[in-house]
């Protein structure tokens, strides 16, 4: 009884005992939510169009922040430095396209994603060579982001917003209503969602294969840019840095590895809830340190119902 109590009750009676505290919680949830998702839109880019788990997704997120910061160590000002950077994330969408998948076309789905880990473990010794192995801050005040925060006291409590994740949110929604116009509206949108509806159809209508691998890694970068700069300002900039991609599988396994809303879905989902349970069954029940594991499980039980997730297409074969 004590323990249905403690699983059922108690924590919903926290809940609305501290309603701003709750607000606190959801704020932090959506936050990280937001980042996960950014995170698995990458994922989600590049396996629409060519069919490739891209497991380099991580090391992209750091190679970009850290390059940035390569750039404004040596004397660049931090705005022109965010071009630069772009433009090695361009750079790197070419030399893989030329150098890794061109010679891997109509390859197994397992090569391709062995040679994403290729890819993965070539950038973080190449990047340890350039930049060093050590942690680094983000140039968060050079890009004008700002460090304060916002205080509010609802239901007569206190709730405080950080103006950097703020921006995160305001920049997230931005860069993915952006992206969601050019893959709708735009011809090249266009192309990399007929290209992953069909391949042979696409090709046969004239889309170059190559030219959308190379968009659609670079659009990647961007993001991975974006993500960097955030992730960053929150936690500083290190090769370590890397692990937040694994938090996009649970996104993915729920939202499917096909969908754009599924992947910003899910992401938020799994940011809220995780937080959530941390605070009101994890630290009370748990001891804490719930976040480390709760998507996995959360997403597995998903599965379990529903393999496709909650937004991918459901496949039917006849036999």
């Amino acid at each position: 009884m004590d323990l249905l109590n403690a699983i059922l009750v108690k924590p919903f009676a926290d809940m609305i005992a501290a309603p701003d505290f709750l607000l606190q919680v959801l704020w932090e949830g959506l936050v990280a939510g937001v980042l996960y998702a950014l995170i698995a839109l990458g994922f989600v880019l590049i396996y629409k169009s060519s069919r490739i788990f891209n497991f380099a997704q991580g090391i992209m997120v750091v190679f970009a922040a850290l390059t940035l910061i390569g750039f404004h160590e040596h004397g660049v000002p931090a705005l022109l430095a965010v071009p630069l950077t772009l433009v090695v994330m361009f750079v790197l969408a070419v030399a893989i396209e030329r150098a890794v998948l061109r010679p891997l076309v109509n390859q197994p789905d397992i090569i391709l994603f062995m040679a994403t880990i290729g890819i993965t473990l070539f950038l973080i010794g190449f990047g340890e060579i350039i930049f060093g192995g050590e942690n680094k801050t983000m140039i968060t005040e050079e890009l004008y982001i700002p460090t304060g925060s916002y205080t509010f006291e609802p239901f007569g409590g206190f709730v405080s917003i950080e103006q950097k994740d703020l921006t995160a949110v305001i920049g997230a929604v931005v860069l993915v209503i952006v992206l969601i116009l050019f893959l709708n509206r735009s011809k090249m949108g266009r192309a990399i969602r007929a290209l992953g509806d069909d391949h042979q159809a696409a090709l046969s209508v004239g889309i170059s294969l190559s030219t959308i691998w190379v968009l659609v890694w670079f659009i990647a970068g961007v993001i991975a840019l974006a993500t960097g700069i955030v992730w960053g300002a929150r936690a500083g900039v290190s090769f370590a840095l890397e692990v937040i991609a694994y938090k996009a599988l649970p996104v993915l396994m729920l939202g499917g590895l096909e969908s754009v809303s599924g992947a910003i879905i899910g992401g938020i989902a799994i940011g809220i809830l995780e937080k959530l349970f941390e605070i009101y069954w994890g630290q009370p029940l748990l001891g804490g340190n719930t976040e480390t594991w709760f998507a996995f499980v959360f997403a597995l039980i998903v599965l379990l119902f529903r393999p496709q997730g909650l937004f991918g297409e459901r496949i039917i074969e006849r036999v």
